[in-house]
């Protein structure tokens, strides 16, 4: 399996998606593509992340820019903190870590002093060609969908 790397062609992907459909890479050439992983629906950092990109969806939009959120989680579970919380872009399903291999963010945590296995709350930016033009790891919540949307705003001025 290829990992995805700044500056090439990100691999083709397709997964499950709230809305009872599947999202390929292939489906969004044209548009920019911010893809975010959390670790887990309906947590606190997760939540706060979720609201943040709802709230500045608009001006993603207005960038050509898709955003969408990738967790382990089911799409029942997904479907559930989509219209909780009222986010109007899709969340994908990637139970068989599938994505998360192809941008290499399961890492090894610690949760309440036991290592597991995990997301590591990431960020990528992907532009209208397919290209990964941008990663953010080891993500913290505060003040990142601000920085997300400062760098795509500098990719449609290239």
């Amino acid at each position: 399996m290829s990992i995805a790397i700044v500056g090439k062609k990100v691999p083709a992907f397709k997964l499950p998606a709230t809305g009872e459909q599947e999202i390929s890479l292939n489906s969004l050439k044209g548009s920019h593509i911010v893809i975010y992983f959390y670790p887990r629906d309906s947590t606190p950092g997760c939540t706060r992340e979720g609201q943040d990109f709802r709230d500045n969806h608009q001006k993603f939009r207005r960038q050509n820019c898709v955003v969408l959120g990738v967790s382990r989680d089911s799409l029942k579970s997904h479907e559930n903190f989509k219209a909780r919380q009222e986010f109007p872009f899709d969340l994908l399903s990637d139970a068989d870590e599938t994505l998360c291999n192809i941008f290499d963010v399961i890492k090894m945590k610690n949760m309440y002093g036991k290592k597991v296995r995990g997301i590591e709350r990431s960020t990528f930016l992907i532009n209208d060609k397919g290209v990964l033009k941008q990663e953010w790891r080891k993500v913290k919540v505060d003040g990142h969908v601000d920085e997300v949307l400062d760098a795509v705003r500098q990719l449609n001025k290239k």
